[in-house]
């Protein structure tokens, strides 16, 4: 009797551990939690990243990646948290754990959509599929403290580091950072066109944003953001980003502004060059409204293509800089207003990928 109870209670151990070892295999290969850090509480805290990826733009989120990893070349530790149709989620965890067998310095989270139920299609559909989700991020991330949240149409061009030490440059009440929408009033669309209040005198582009979310969260940043949308739903043109030049212009002590360099976009050249990059360099570049995969700028899709061509692991100065420095002295994209800055472009690749520089190869 005593044989035969100790036999049940060892099945019962043994099934309780082999099934917790598989939840474990299991939730690892969907990236980590961020409820726990991948890292110990000796180590400093990763850079989260957020982006939220709906319909065909998968592989801009992955290009988005790789240039983040391409450009860390100090190894900080980096998390991204992507919010992404249950559709993806195995084509992203393949990718993805792919790339961290190279570069182990870094680690993600698939997670999926969520928007208020009474109004979750509504929400899904403003603007661009998806895009209002990061208006939720400090109740769903609530665990975390601060990220920088991208559209799938960004870049890196410099190190992620570079632009997160802006936290440290908020003052004690600001919440978010972005870029003005335009330097130049001239052609500016909020102040031209806007049927609703805007964040100060052009408004500002919230493609890449700078979130404390411990402060949004103090701030009941989702109790104001239900009333605008609300009141303003039927004037609003650009959706989310509409939402948030409203709210700050009731709340503009809220906000830090970071410069257009961080945010550079077709508008800031394709005219005039209305934005100063010679001296810093372009830090982080916006292909919105498809200038990645059009010819209007080639400048954005050459660049978008030289980082999606790279592949982990290679020799960074030979086979990304080298050819993207080749590329850009096309006579096609030099006879363009946006070619004009093609050094520019080069500016911070080519302190971080010397010639020396050997890189993961």
């Amino acid at each position: 009797m005593r044989f035969r109870r100790f036999v049940v209670v060892l099945s019962i151990l043994t099934t309780t551990v082999l099934l917790y070892l598989l939840h474990q295999i299991l939730e690892r290969g969907n990236g980590d939690t961020f409820n726990k850090s991948i890292f110990t509480s000796t180590e400093s805290q990763p850079l989260y990243v957020a982006v939220v990826v709906c319909g065909q733009r998968m592989q801009e989120v992955l290009v988005m990646i790789k240039s983040a990893l391409l450009f860390n070349s100090s190894r900080e530790k980096l998390y991204f948290l992507i919010f992404a149709e249950e559709r993806l989620t195995i084509s992203f965890n393949e990718k993805l754990n792919d790339w961290r067998a190279i570069r182990p310095e870094f680690d993600f989270r698939l997670l999926p959509l969520q928007f208020p139920l009474n109004s979750e299609r509504e929400w899904r559909n403003l603007f661009k599929p998806c895009a209002a989700q990061r208006l939720f991020l400090p109740s769903i991330l609530e665990t975390v403290d601060a990220a920088l949240y991208v559209d799938t149409d960004i870049l890196f061009l410099s190190p992620v580091a570079d632009i997160w030490k802006f936290f440290k440059s908020f003052n004690g009440t600001q919440i978010a950072g972005v870029s003005p929408e335009h330097e130049d009033a001239n052609v500016g669309w909020y102040n031209r066109f806007a049927r609703h209040p805007f964040y100060g005198p052009l408004g500002v582009n919230s493609g890449v944003m700078l979130m404390n979310l411990t402060r949004m969260r103090e701030f009941k940043w989702e109790e104001k953001v239900l009333p605008i949308y609300k009141e303003y739903k039927l004037r609003l043109t650009w959706g989310d980003q509409d939402i948030i030049n409203i709210l700050f212009y009731y709340h503009s002590e809220k906000l830090y502004l970071m410069p257009c360099e961080y945010n550079y976009r077709p508008d800031h050249c394709m005219y005039m060059n209305i934005c100063n990059v010679s001296v810093e360099g372009i830090k982080v570049i916006h292909g919105n409204r498809g200038y990645f995969h059009s010819n209007k700028q080639p400048l954005f899709r050459t660049i978008y293509e030289a980082v999606e061509s790279y592949q982990l692991g290679q020799n960074e100065y030979n086979e990304f800089l080298v050819p993207l420095r080749e590329a850009l002295q096309d006579s096609v994209i030099l006879k363009t207003n946006c070619g004009k800055i093609w050094k520019d472009v080069l500016l911070v690749a080519n302190k971080v990928f010397p010639k020396e520089f050997i890189g993961s190869a």
